[in-house]
């Protein structure tokens, strides 16, 4: 093959992958951040070995069920409007919790998709980011209900960071592998 069908049959791979991050989440994301994706399979493996030796096995049927769910395309999903989110505590503290639903909801302020979870005592706001087809990053901020949220880069005690998969036709989850209480892996569930 020359130089030019090399050339060209990258060109067309290329043209042919999903649109991945222009490096903007890149320029926002704090080292620490960067740091906690960095060990995500680590993190995610350690919690989940944790979660199995010592989970309840009504919570351990729940994880098994996150877990074993498909990672599809977010193509055609329409985040905006109403869910429900639970969230799953992964290792650490507890070696299991699973919490119950309370409400979320995603906007589109014309940036982007912007969460904000809208009832319980733990709440989360922030946003997504494309990361590839099958995946996005999510920067946000841990705060408790009453208390306004902190812009994200605030520090490590209210910054979030994760990936979110899509899982079926109304549902999907973000992991946030390291989260600076309780765990070492939040998982928050969205369903319709």
């Amino acid at each position: 093959m020359n130089r030019k069908s090399i050339v060209a049959c990258h060109l067309l791979v290329a043209g042919a992958l999903p649109a991945l991050a222009d490096g903007a989440v890149d320029k926002i994301m704090t080292p620490a951040d960067k740091e906690r994706l960095a060990k995500y399979g680590t993190v995610r493996a350690e919690a989940i070995a944790e979660a199995r030796a010592g989970g309840a096995p009504a919570d351990l049927a729940v994880l098994d069920a996150i877990l074993v769910a498909p990672q599809i395309p977010f193509a055609g999903l329409d985040m905006t409007g109403n869910w429900q989110c639970r969230t799953t505590k992964v290792g650490g503290l507890g070696a299991l919790v699973v919490y119950g639903w309370f409400k979320c909801k995603v906007s589109d302020d014309g940036s982007g998709w912007l969460l904000e979870k809208t009832s319980g005592s733990q709440r989360t706001k922030g946003r997504f980011y494309d990361d590839t087809e099958r995946r996005l990053i999510y920067l946000g901020s841990f705060f408790v209900s009453g208390e306004a949220p902190k812009p994200y880069g605030s520090g490590p005690e209210s910054d979030q960071v994760g990936y979110a998969f899509r899982t079926a036709e109304g549902s999907w989850r973000i992991e946030m592998p390291s989260p600076y209480y309780e765990s070492k892996l939040d998982i928050m569930e969205f369903r319709r």
